[in-house]
């Protein structure tokens, strides 16, 4: 449907070929690229116009016509890639899926046809991400706002060079303001003027917090400042063009009516909704110009993974910014740190969890179990969960943020399954293992000072876990001892039978 087998068969696929797929709330877009000495080379883009956005009802319930389209286009998507491993793909979702109230059954279905994990991304790293792959794309190290109109919600960064300095995502897309002031394809000026107005209201919280800082340039990247661009045969967006442009759609009446050079079929149906947001943007923010740019979020995600390919990973430096906001007690989580990546290291090919990513999370987690200190010694394990989960943590998706949420939520007490969270990209089995790791790791040095275990061995076989270490260690520790077989309680609510042996 979106590409031809006589095309594929000529894309070369090879070990630095790297692919990026956005979920947008109105279109779903594909990159194929490959990186050359730290630099992506496109070689390959599919887009297909969905509109999901248009299928969330008053309850934001994503209709099975939405779905069922959506589902269409990512096993059509899954040829282009199927040459591909996982490890150099990444799909990400936004708006749409995270709105939707059963984006949970889209995703479960999507694993039939699509043999990728999709992550759903948080508005402000959807943003984040927007921002680098401008910022990749534009030279100097001026303070610039970078814009992006989706379908769904707008995204609004200040930065400079490639830090971002101020993020937003702001509820309000080309599809839903379609829906809410353009519906029925008339266009009239009291129209246009409604929804600039709901449009400013929306952008006012953010407004001196923004012009308070300020920016020498600005650039958008979306759909509607493309076509906008076309219309008026220019790169560099004035106040003027944008009137200009409104004027000719009001005196078209309706969609169906549009007849303006360079805005294609597919744009007609949002760019009244669109270009209300954009005036109102301009007007908010007191711009004066702003330039297109044809790179966003999907090339933002691909920057990301070629960074992570040179181990220059964003969540690293996020939780290092953690660490350091909230005081945590490095010594301590040093030793919880290293016990955890001998547990892991031991148990990751009988468990299943020879994924980096699952090493790198479970040992994340091993370091922040303890941010929650910063609210009350009392319940930690529930404060460390509410930081983790509640804070903007940039470079991780919504689940890996959610995962790192539960991980420390039951580090200690009680083991609760039914409070574990269903995930889409992660496994509940390797979730659970996850967890019975970092318990074992914390429990291990409760006493909180170096140098004071001993070698020790975790085996799993026969549904058995057994943990092993020497029985005069045990004799003199009886309090770690006690708790170890309390412990098994705990873990035996997630299926795991855990033996203690003492060795001599």
């Amino acid at each position: 449907m979106l590409i031809k087998k006589e095309l594929l068969s000529r894309i070369e696929r090879k070990d630095d070929t790297i692919a990026a797929v956005d979920l947008g709330s109105n279109s779903f877009h594909l990159i194929l690229a490959r990186v050359v000495n730290g630099t992506i080379q496109i070689l390959h883009r599919e887009k297909q116009k969905v509109q999901l956005a248009l299928g969330l009802d008053e309850r934001n319930i994503l209709c099975e016509s939405s779905m069922a389209l959506g589902l269409e286009t990512l096993k059509a998507f899954s040829t282009t890639l199927s040459n591909l491993p996982p490890s150099q793909v990444r799909v990400v979702g936004t708006y749409t899926l995270r709105a939707a109230t059963n984006a949970d059954a889209f995703l479960l279905r999507a694993k039939d046809v699509f043999p990728f994990p999709i992550e759903v991304i948080s508005g402000q790293e959807e943003a984040r991400l927007i921002y680098q792959g401008i910022a990749h794309h534009i030279h100097g190290d001026e303070k610039r706002l970078v814009i992006d109109i989706g379908g769904g919600s707008t995204e609004l960064v200040l930065g400079q060079g490639f830090q971002t300095i101020a993020v937003s995502s702001l509820n309000m897309g080309c599809v839903s303001f379609t829906q809410a002031f353009f519906k029925n394809g008339q266009i009239t000026k009291k129209r246009f003027e409604a929804a600039i107005l709901e449009a400013g209201t929306k952008l006012e919280h953010i407004q001196q917090h923004f012009l308070s800082i300020g920016w020498e340039d600005c650039f958008g990247s979306s759909g509607t400042i493309k076509a906008i661009c076309e219309a008026e045969n220019t790169q560099r967006l004035t106040m003027s063009n944008l009137l200009n442009v409104k004027q000719q759609l009001i005196s078209a009446s309706h969609v169906d009516d549009l007849d303006i050079p360079g805005l294609n079929d597919d744009r007609k149906p949002v760019i009244c909704a669109g270009l209300a947001i954009l005036i109102a943007i301009f007007k908010q923010f007191e711009i004066d110009s702003i330039n297109y740019s044809d790179v966003a979020l999907r090339e933002g995600v691909m920057y990301e993974m070629e960074e992570r390919m040179r181990h220059h990973d964003i969540r690293q430096r996020t939780v290092e910014s953690l660490i350091q906001h909230y005081h945590i007690d490095t010594s301590h989580a040093k030793r919880v740190l290293e016990t955890t990546a001998q547990l892991f290291e031991q148990l990751k090919q009988a468990w299943q969890l020879d994924n980096p990513e699952f090493q790198s999370l479970l040992e994340w987690a091993a370091i922040l179990h303890e941010v929650g200190l910063h609210i009350n010694s009392s319940g930690v394990h529930r404060h460390s969960s509410y930081i983790i989960r509640n804070s903007n943590l940039p470079g991780f998706n919504q689940e890996e943020q959610l995962l790192l949420a539960t991980l420390v939520r039951f580090y200690k007490k009680k083991i609760r399954p039914e409070e574990i969270p269903l995930f889409n990209i992660f496994d509940g089995v390797q979730v659970h293992r996850m967890i019975c790791i970092l318990r074992l790791a914390i429990l291990l040095n409760q006493k909180r000072k170096d140098e004071i275990l001993p070698e020790f061995q975790v085996q799993y076989s026969q549904q058995k876990l057994t943990l092993k270490m020497p029985q005069s260690w045990l004799e003199s520790h009886p309090i770690l001892r006690e708790g170890l077989e309390q412990e098994k309680e705990q873990l035996n609510r997630m299926g795991i039978r855990l033996y203690l042996q003492g060795i001599h």
